[in-house]
């Protein structure tokens, strides 16, 4: 199981969509179109399937990042 992750277009980094799920069912879904609301440079983003990856890693924190 995995966090879906897109883009952000304005700023380029990963951002969750709150969906979770396994590569393979997500895989499996037929293309859909969803909105997120991205906390780095806070607006809505859209956003279709074939844009997203499933993250099953839980990201390191960059170092020098406050914890």
């Amino acid at each position: 199981m995995g966090a879906v992750m897109v883009r952000c277009p304005e700023t380029g980094r990963d951002i969750p969509t709150g969906l979770v799920t396994d590569r393979k069912s997500f895989d499996a879904t037929p293309v859909f179109f969803a909105r997120v609301y991205c906390p780095i440079c806070r607006s809505e983003h859209e956003w279709f399937a074939k844009e997203a990856w499933v993250c099953e890693a839980e990201p390191r924190p960059r170092r020098g990042a406050l914890l």
